[in-house]
């Protein structure tokens, strides 16, 4: 969870523009089958992350989204070996799979009871109060926000989260400008590019990716 409610709004902005224009992707471009496999696991993403910034969830499980982000992570490097056929097809289904991986570690964190070397104890499933960070840290849902209930398990992650974190939002900040940079270029290379969204797709990548980095920037 986001405690700034400006930053809030900001993530929820980007992930539910990136939801639209997933759909939009989905319905005006014909693709084969795996290809919308991905634009669903995509959607389900967005969808994800949109929640988790918000107080509510706080109290969800985290095993079960871990896991299936986790087979979403294997799905794509899947698709990189079995459908690939350019470099840039590969580079970029790696890419989702380290979104998705990102996805899943983000839920062990969040848990607080999963990744080896911490000391925090409680439920696997209820295990939104075992983070150590400014934004989804330490949460008792009692006391949420307070400085005992941030206090209360100060010191439970394991030292290699916080860098791992760091790298991650520093990769998808840079994942961002990137999937800018390939939106324009393929625009400019279109013959008859009729509007913004004639690359939806990778348009959602660009605030995918930039939500990503918010959130995890949050965790440090």
């Amino acid at each position: 969870m986001i405690d700034d409610l400006l930053l809030r709004w900001v993530v929820t902005l980007l992930f539910g523009l990136a939801a639209v224009e997933c759909l939009f992707s989905f319905r005006s471009h014909r693709m084969p089958w795996y290809g919308q496999v991905g634009h669903v696991l995509h959607l389900i993403m967005a969808a994800a992350m949109l929640v988790m910034a918000w107080p509510f969830s706080m109290s969800w499980p985290t095993v079960a989204p871990m896991v299936f982000f986790l087979l979403a992570a294997v799905w794509f490097l899947v698709a990189t070996v079995a459908w690939a056929r350019t470099w840039t097809d590969r580079a970029a289904d790696l890419y989702h799979v380290v979104m998705m991986s990102a996805m899943a570690w983000m839920y062990a964190v969040m848990n607080g009871t999963i990744l080896p070397g911490g000391t925090q104890s409680g439920d696997p499933e209820m295990g939104h109060d075992g983070v150590h960070g400014s934004g989804m840290a330490g949460m008792d849902m009692g006391h949420a926000g307070t400085g005992d209930a941030m206090t209360a398990h100060a010191g439970a992650e394991p030292g290699y989260v916080e860098p791992i974190n760091v790298a991650l939002a520093i990769g998808f900040a840079v994942a961002a400008v990137v999937w800018l940079y390939v939106y324009f270029s393929r625009r400019q290379a279109a013959e008859h590019p009729s509007s913004l969204l004639t690359h939806a797709g990778e348009i959602c990548q660009v605030l995918m990716a930039a939500g990503m980095a918010i959130m995890f920037f949050d965790m440090v």
